[in-house]
């Protein structure tokens, strides 16, 4: 029987491969989690509506789907891969191609009837207003009964 001793960094060291194996291709941004090659958001909220955008450059607006449930966006789009001319070689192939996919939670529910897209110089532009509901009310105080 052969006896090791015990290293308690050698686990650490491979706990933390396992944990990248599991999350590689995955990248944080804040409460919103998207695969590698998913296009970056701006979100910018006030008390009337919030707005997103993303840069999606060469994607056909054709293939851009966006969808919008209570608070939450969803941004689907397909970026097609160049292809060379005939009789070309690639020298270097860096920018991602394929399929995304982005799921936004925004900080309120939104009128999905009211919502606006736009897409202009390679970015995306999502207007989403506040659901009148979700909206803060007054509520004033009366005095006696």
């Amino acid at each position: 029987m052969l006896w090791t001793t015990w290293d308690p960094w050698r686990e650490i060291q491979r706990l933390q491969d396992e944990i990248n194996r599991v999350f590689s291709g995955v990248a944080p941004t804040g409460r919103a989690y998207y695969a590698q090659g998913a296009p970056g958001v701006n979100i910018w909220a006030s008390e009337n509506d919030a707005i997103v955008t993303t840069e999606i450059p060469g994607v056909d607006p054709k293939d851009i789907e966006i969808s919008v449930t209570g608070d939450t966006l969803t941004i689907k789009g397909t970026r097609k891969a160049e292809e060379p001319e005939k009789n070309v070689l690639w020298h270097r192939r860096e920018r991602v191609h394929g399929n995304f996919v982005r799921t936004i939670h925004l900080p309120f529910s939104t009128d999905s009837n009211k919502v606006q897209a736009n897409y202009n110089a390679g970015v995306l532009k999502v207007i989403l207003p506040r659901a009148e509901v979700d909206k803060p009310r007054k509520i004033s105080v009366r005095t006696g009964d």
